[in-house]
């Protein structure tokens, strides 16, 4: 248990039978009456963000989360198996768990979160800039970089991406797992 007062950005606390990640959090003294906590929190599964005040002294339930780096290994029917970097034991982490799946390639290493009492996975995290390499896309014409129009490109995990008119195939790019969208062209040595 803890104190309202206590919770800071990445608190982890079970509310309603839920878990939730705090991700904002302002302390509220008005001119009467007693000071409060004003948070924002975010819903560990749904992805649903609330915000809620607590009284400062209030009890409150947290969770003590652990962040452990996994390597993706290979995708079965709707699961996405995984290894511990540690302890190299496969686990299965279902597709609605995992944030920025479509851009996740095999090798590469997420970030999973579990809860630490009851070894249940919370979430994976694929970094949230990755580079990957345009598997098709329109050719671009000598010229096209004064625009901000783009086309559609797709990429080497099956994902389609907006990309400027000047990318070609084989080129690898940078994108942002959050939304999908183009950050840049990366240089291969």
């Amino acid at each position: 248990m803890i104190n309202s007062q206590d919770i800071k950005k990445g608190t982890c606390i079970r509310l309603d039978g839920k878990l939730y990640f705090c991700i904002d959090f302002l302390h509220v003294k008005p001119g009467k009456g007693n000071t409060i906590m004003r948070t924002t929190l975010k819903d560990v599964v749904s992805g649903n963000v609330l915000e809620r005040r607590f009284n400062i002294g209030e009890k409150l339930e947290d969770v003590r989360v652990e962040r452990r780096p996994y390597q993706f290994l290979y995708k079965e029917g709707e699961d996405f198996i995984f290894m511990n970097q540690e302890t190299y034991d496969q686990l299965p982490i279902d597709r609605d768990l995992i944030t920025g799946v479509d851009f996740m390639k095999e090798g590469e290493i997420v970030e999973v979160v579990s809860d630490a009492s009851t070894e249940t996975i919370l979430y994976a995290e694929v970094p949230v800039k990755v580079k990957l390499v345009i598997t098709y896309t329109e050719p671009g014409l000598k010229g096209d970089t004064a625009t901000n129009t783009t086309k559609p490109a797709k990429v080497e995990t099956g994902a389609e991406i907006r990309v400027p008119l000047f990318i070609n195939e084989g080129e690898t790019v940078e994108v942002d797992t959050r939304d999908g969208s183009y950050l840049g062209r990366v240089k291969v040595d």
